[in-house]
């Protein structure tokens, strides 16, 4: 029962958090996915861990990128990225929030390095 409650407030919270602008060029996360498939990212980065359907959206709890990297003090980490996907009845993604993050080896977000690398 708790379950069930706890995964209908995440509902909730992220289709309050939908909207049809957009994603800022800030959030390359959301550039790079919001509007492609979720069987693309999906496909390239492992499957969800839970879903939860509401109405005409699926919300998908995803974690991974799993990886021990050197950190640009020299140091070395493990890591992982954890995002919460909001995804349309045609599959495809209408919002993706980041939920757990560390440093990557190039900057403040590992996330952002996994999910959107750099191009060039």
């Amino acid at each position: 029962m708790n379950t069930r409650l706890a995964a209908l407030a995440v509902v909730a919270v992220a289709l309050s958090a939908c909207t049809t602008a957009s994603p800022l060029k800030s959030d390359p996360i959301s550039a790079r996915w919001v509007g492609q498939s979720a069987g693309k990212f999906f496909a390239a980065y492992g499957a969800q861990y839970s879903d939860a359907a509401s109405g005409s959206t699926t919300t998908y709890n995803w974690r991974g990128g799993y990886k021990r990297i050197k950190m640009e003090n020299g140091k070395s980490a493990s890591v992982s990225c954890a995002a919460t996907l909001t995804v349309s009845s045609d599959y495809n993604i209408r919002s993706i929030r980041i939920v757990a993050d560390r440093p990557g080896s190039k900057g403040p977000s590992y996330c952002e390095e996994l999910l959107a690398p750099a191009q060039g």
